[in-house]
C-alpha cells in the first residue's frame, strides 16, 4: 500500500503506519511549510508540553484527554523519527526495535533464567544491566544520572539510585532529622548575611524535602504541582472575598490579604 492509500486506511491495526505515512506527507514537497521547516531542536518545547500535558491528564484521572495527550505524545516521538530517517540515521521501525530488544535483554527473569522476585530485586538487576551495556562499571556510580531533567526530578532520581545500594535513611525519622538540621544551617546563613551560604543551603533545604517525598514513594513533580494548584484555587478565593469588600489586589493591604487569605484557608479551599 503507498502513502497515498494509507493516509486514508481504516484498517485498526495499521494506523500507527498511517500515522507515519501522514507524517511523511507533511514534510515531503507540497506538504505543511510548518513541518517541513522543523529540526530535532525546534521541537523540543513540544516534547515538553506534550509529556507535561500527558502528566496532567493522568493526575486529573481524565481518561478521555489522556488519549488524546497520548497521541500528541506520540506525534513526537513520529516527528523525531521522520526527521532522523530523511537525514539516514534511523527510522521509526529502529526506535521500535530498540526499545523491544532493550526490554527483553533487561527482563532476564521473565524472558531468560534470572530470578527476581521483587520489584527491588527487578530495578536492581536493570541498573545493573544497563550499566554494563553502556560500559560504565568503572564509573562512578551515579556519573551521568537523571542528565537533561528538571532539577527537582534529577535529584529524586540521584535520590533513588543511590538507595537501590543501601545509601538511604533507616527510617523517615531521620529523613524529618535532616530536614530540621537544613532549616537551622539556612538560618545561621541569613543571620550572619552570608549570600552564598543561604543559597547553597536552600539547595540543601530542598534537597531535603525531596528524600522526604522520595521516602514516602511520591513523585516530587505531583507533590508540587498539587500543591501549584491548592495555592492557585486559594489565591482566587482570596481575591474573590477582597472584591466583595471592594478591594482590587492592588487596593488591598497587605494585613487585608492575609485576613482573606486565612479565611480562605479556613474554609479549606484547597481541593
Amino acid at each position: 500500500m503507498t502513502d497515498a492509500e494509507m493516509i486514508d486506511c481504516p484498517d485498526q491495526g495499521r494506523q500507527l503506519e498511517r500515522l507515519r505515512a501522514i507524517m511523511h506527507r507533511l514534510r515531503a514537497p507540497g506538504g505543511c511549510p510548518w513541518d517541513a521547516e522543523q529540526t530535532h531542536s525546534s521541537l523540543v518545547s513540544n516534547l515538553i508540553e506534550e509529556a507535561y500535558e500527558t502528566v496532567d491528564a493522568i493526575q486529573r484521572n481524565d481518561l478521555e484527554h489522556l488519549e488524546e495527550e497520548l497521541g500528541d505524545l506520540l506525534l513526537q516521538v513520529v516527528f523525531h523519527s521522520e526527521l532522523a530517517q530523511e537525514s539516514g540515521r534511523f527510522d521509526l521501525d529502529d526506535v521500535a526495535r530498540g526499545i523491544a530488544d532493550k526490554l527483553v535483554r533487561r527482563h532476564p527473569h521473565v524472558f531468560a533464567t534470572a530470578d527476581a522476585a521483587t520489584t527491588d530485586a527487578v530495578l536492581q538487576q536493570w541498573d545493573q544491566i544497563k550499566r554494563s551495556e553502556k560500559g560504565t562499571e568503572e564509573e562512578a556510580y551515579l556519573h551521568g544520572t537523571g542528565k537533561g531533567l528538571p532539577a527537582l526530578l534529577r535529584a529524586s532520581k540521584l535520590q533513588k539510585k543511590a538507595a537501590k545500594v543501601g545509601f538511604d535513611w533507616p527510617t523517615q525519622t531521620g529523613v524529618m532529622a535532616k530536614i530540621r538540621e537544613e532549616v537551622v544551617e539556612l538560618e545561621a546563613a541569613v543571620d550572619e548575611q552570608d549570600l552564598k551560604a543561604v543559597d547553597e543551603e536552600i539547595g540543601d533545604l530542598l534537597f531535603s524535602v525531596v528524600n522526604l517525598v522520595r521516602f514516602r514513594k511520591l513523585d516530587p513533580e505531583v507533590v508540587l504541582a498539587a500543591a501549584n494548584e491548592k495555592f492557585e484555587r486559594r489565591f482566587g478565593e482570596m481575591e474573590r472575598r477582597l472584591k466583595i469588600a471592594g478591594l482590587t489586589l492592588d487596593e488591598a493591604t497587605a494585613e487585608q490579604m492575609d485576613d482573606a487569605w486565612e479565611a480562605a484557608k479556613r474554609a479549606r479551599i484547597c481541593v
